[in-house]
């Protein structure tokens, strides 16, 4: 069988069990816990599994490696804090967010800074952040995906993002997170594999480690250097932003409040950690296999740093293989996506209307309507805007980290926080990252090479919630009700 007709096969056989795993999870969905928290029933494989394919995506089969043929080794600093990363969402964040919703209706990360701190407007602040930047996410997500599906069915880009969206939409506006849920299930085991065959295959193609290394420093030394091509401070600003920003991401953090038992959660760094470990196996092999395989003549030069991974599977991994990782592309994709979607729904009929004191009668069938709206209009954005994506994103990534990262992650543990800190810093993180990425977009200013807008951002409104709780505070800790102080020790 051709590697054409083995991807459309394997591409098939993946829709189908999606859809199947829709369908059950409708039965599912009765109320808006369980549209929106899963019903807090989640197991540690199932959480550890459904944040590994949520913040992962198609980064990894397709970004990442490329990321790692352009720079080198500096491109591992975004996956090196894997380990710190995991256990600063489990230990800091996770566990104090799963104890507040025990005591109080959480549903979502701007209703547990409602809860903290008594701060409407702080639930408000966040949600209108989480959607500014969810929209860009969904659409350079579903132009992803829109690529790999043409990939499979030859559909073109724009009947692509046509099928991935009405494939999305059926099962992520009947069964909300739940469908998530069960699809990550499928989805990481299927990345999983598909990762440790392709490693296998570049170990095999490449000589071993030690002849792709040997090719390597022969011809191009600066690859393996310890910061690749970038600049010292350009990989700890990689290190440093993936390591804490990953704690205001909102379709990662979400997920530990669906957990059933929180007192597990000592465990998820480890099995969090292993699974990612897995995963940039495909990341980093591909890439350094990619520009060894060029030294040595046996590929031309990659006119786009993105063909890494279709290219080598192409050329030197087995028919299946190649059909299992385009599938495995469409499904972490489709991961995201529903993540996204979920937390942007929340946010629309939930924290807003919450915020503004007007809450909605039926949040399980406002959800649904929201889904559908957030998903319709970030396809249209995919297709219109599509120069814009690569913008959107890094936007995105960067106003979740600056509004979310200091009034969750250290409001949840300093007591002497306070809600005009909090208030404080999401609003100044929320107007410096549209003021700055604003401007760097239009050509009229930007941060020296190497300084991350992210990096600076985030530390900026890290700063402003700690000067002004520290100001407000007066010495005091602010008045909490007694359940929700013992829930935060």
């Amino acid at each position: 069988m051709s590697t054409p007709t083995l991807i459309l096969a394997v591409g098939v056989v993946y829709m189908v069990a999606t859809a199947l795993i829709g369908a059950a999870a409708t039965r599912r969905t009765r109320s808006a816990d369980d549209f929106f928290v899963a019903g807090r029933r989640i197991g540690l494989l199932a959480l550890a599994l459904s944040t590994m394919s949520a913040s992962l995506s198609g980064f990894a089969f397709i970004g990442g490696p490329g990321l790692v043929y352009s720079l080198g080794l500096g491109a591992v600093f975004i996956v090196l804090p894997a380990g710190v990363t995991n256990a600063l969402a489990a230990w800091v964040l996770g566990r104090r967010l799963r104890s507040l919703a025990e005591v109080e209706s959480i549903l979502t990360l701007p209703d547990a800074l409602r809860v903290r701190f008594g701060s409407p407007a702080a639930q408000g602040l966040a949600a209108v952040s989480i959607l500014l930047a969810v929209t860009g996410y969904l659409a350079a997500n579903l132009l992803a995906m829109g690529v790999a599906l043409d990939v499979i069915f030859e559909t073109g880009v724009l009947g692509g993002v046509a099928l991935g969206t009405l494939l999305v939409l059926a099962y992520s506006v009947a069964g909300g997170i739940v469908a998530g849920i069960w699809t990550d299930l499928l989805q990481g085991g299927w990345m999983a594999v598909a990762s440790l065959l392709v490693f296998a295959t570049v170990l095999e193609v490449g000589g071993g480690l030690g002849g792709l290394s040997a090719t390597l420093l022969e011809a191009d030394p600066g690859f393996l250097a310890p910061w690749g091509r970038l600049t010292p401070l350009a990989a700890v600003g990689f290190y440093l932003v993936y390591s804490v920003g990953v704690l205001g991401q909102p379709h990662v953090m979400h997920k530990f409040l669906m957990v059933r038992d929180p007192r597990r959660l000592r465990w998820f760094p480890a099995l969090a950690t292993f699974a990612l470990v897995v995963m940039i196996l495909l990341f980093v092999g591909v890439g350094i296999a990619s520009r060894a395989l060029e030294l040595r003549g046996d590929v031309a030069p990659l006119a786009n740093a993105d063909d890494a991974t279709p290219t080598f599977l192409l050329g030197f991994a087995p028919g299946l293989l190649a059909a299992l990782v385009f599938s495995g592309v469409a499904a972490a994709i489709m991961s995201t996506v529903n993540s996204f979607l979920s937390v942007g729904a929340a946010a629309a009929v939930r924290d807003l209307p919450r915020a503004l004191g007007r809450p909605v009668a039926n949040e399980l069938r406002a959800g649904r309507i929201a889904t559908a709206a957030l998903c319709l209009a970030a396809a249209v954005t995919a297709v219109v805007s599509d120069t814009l994506l690569a913008f959107l994103a890094i936007f995105g990534w960067g106003l979740f980290a600056s509004t979310l990262v200091p009034a969750l992650a250290i409001g949840l543990n300093w007591p002497r926080a306070t809600r005009a800190g909090a208030v404080a810093s999401i609003a100044t993180g929320l107007g410096l990252t549209v003021l700055f990425e604003g401007l760097a977009l239009a050509g009229a200013w930007t941060l020296p090479v190497g300084v991350s807008i992210a990096a600076v951002t985030l530390l900026l409104s890290t700063l402003v919630f700690l000067g002004v709780s520290a100001l407000t505070s007066a010495g005091r800790v602010e008045e909490l009700p007694p359940p929700v102080r013992r829930a935060l020790r």
